[in-house]
This record gives C-alpha cells, sequence and structure tokens, in this order.
C-alpha cells in the first residue's frame, strides 16, 4: 500500500492496517511535516521515494498503540507510527494545524511552540515508564518510536523503531529561557543532556493529571489524558531506501 501524503496520513492508513497481516507500506512524502520518514532515510524527491516503494527493502518496525480519553469523554484505542506525546505538545500540534503553513512545517511549528508555550500553565503530572516513576510539575511527555517530531526536531536522537521500545523524554518545568536555549538545538539533536530534560526507555507509559491534558499522535490531536502507550513490536512492514 503506497500512502501519498505527510505524518497525518500515515497515521490515518496504519490505524486501518495494523492489525492486518501481509501489508507492505510505502510512503511518498507530501504534506509539510515529513518526520515520520526522516528516521528511515525515505527521500522526500519523487522520483526517489517512487523507487523505494518499487523497489526497496522491507523493514518491520514497531507501532505504538494508545488508550485514552476522547474529547467527548469515551474511552478510545489508537495507533501511532512515530511518536506519541500528552502536554503542551498536543496544544502546539492543533494550533500549528489551525495556522497558515506556507513556510513550511519547521517555521509553522517553531512559531506555534513559542505562541503557546507564552501562556501555558504548568501543571503537576504524574508519569510511568515501566516500573519508574515520575511525578511532579511537567510540560510534556514525548512517547517516541522515530527520532523527529515538529518539521525536524530530532527530539529523541537515539530512538530505534525496532528495538521494542520507546524514548521517552520527560519535559519538566522549563522556563523561557530554558525554551529559547534549547529549541533551536532540537533540530539538531544536541539538546541532551539538560537538568529539566529526563531521557528513559521502555515498553508501557502511563500520563495522567489533576486537569486532562491534550495528547498528540503522529501529529494528530484524538483527546486527552489519562493515556496508557504500549508498544507492539514488528508490527508494521516498511518500505525503506535499498542498501
Amino acid at each position: 500500500m503506497v500512502v501519498v501524503g505527510g505524518d497525518g496520513s500515515v497515521n490515518e492508513v496504519v490505524n486501518g492496517i495494523a492489525e492486518i497481516d501481509d501489508v507492505e507500506l510505502a510512503v511518498i512524502p507530501r504534506g509539510t511535516g515529513w518526520d515520520f520518514v526522516r528516521t528511515y532515510g525515505i527521500s522526500r524527491d519523487l522520483d526517489a521515494s517512487i523507487e523505494t516503494a518499487l523497489n526497496g527493502a522491507v523493514r518491520e518496525i514497531d507501532l505504538g498503540i494508545v488508550t485514552f480519553r476522547t474529547w467527548a469523554g469515551a474511552d478510545a484505542r489508537a495507533y501511532f507510527a512515530n511518536v506519541a506525546s500528552a502536554g503542551i505538545s498536543g496544544a502546539i500540534a492543533q494550533r500549528a494545524n489551525e495556522a497558515s503553513k506556507a513556510l513550511g512545517g519547521k517555521i509553522s511549528y517553531y512559531w506555534a511552540t513559542l505562541a503557546v508555550f507564552a501562556r501555558w500553565q504548568t501543571g503537576e503530572m504524574r508519569v510511568s515508564v515501566d516500573a519508574e516513576i515520575r511525578d511532579g510539575k511537567m510540560i510534556d511527555v514525548v512517547v517516541a518510536n522515530g527520532r523527529y517530531l515538529g518539521g525536524g526536531m530530532m527530539i529523541c536522537p537515539e530512538a530505534e523503531p525496532d528495538d521494542g521500545q520507546f524514548d521517552v523524554l520527560v519535559i519538566g518545568d522549563v522556563t523561557k529561557r530554558d525554551l529559547l536555549l534549547v529549541l533551536p538545538k532540537t533540530y539538531r539533536g544536541k539538546h541532551l543532556p539538560h537538568p529539566r530534560l529526563e531521557p528513559l526507555r521502555g515498553r508501557v507509559v502511563t500520563v495522567d493529571a489533576g486537569e486532562p491534558l491534550p495528547i498528540e499522535l503522529d501529529g494528530e490531536q484524538p483527546g486527552t489524558t489519562p493515556a496508557r502507550f504500549e508498544v507492539v513490536p514488528r508490527a508494521l512492514r516498511l518500505r525503506v531506501p535499498a542498501a
């Protein structure tokens, strides 16, 4: 199956084929973000991506499955292929999707981050990553299968999408100064280590808060916390550039 589009299109198709055996997925990158394909080196050049779709190697990658609360208050479940999160990033993704993307995904997401952060109220969150538990003031929890989000931020530079684990980044009570200094570094994957950013790794992640927080799955905003993220190992067959 060939997807022509961006991360949202990949997410929609993955949710349709994740439980079907023997389907191979190829991506012709369009849209604005292109974050999913960056981890695999799938070219944004049309001819090169078509070549990968026709003759690429097959890589079995993990998926994530999330249980969460819909905006209407019902329990729901959905897959993600690249990166999910809970907290400020859900509001940022919504702001970026509602704004014009004429200047591209990177600039749209960058300005959305600054605009949402300016009015965000940091609250108490409770996070578990397998046996590790964190309580305290946080603005976001990133649950990564791939490495990139937000139009090219290498938010989890060591993430491997076929290792059976999520790379998790717990983002604490960062200041405006932290944001201005760290945000540009994320595009090079040079934002770690940082005293208010804690990387963890695990197969099951839960996030809850006193007030429901928006979640984000591959750039989409289907609902809120409480949320539980679980790895589904080697659940997707993806065509990637041949070695």
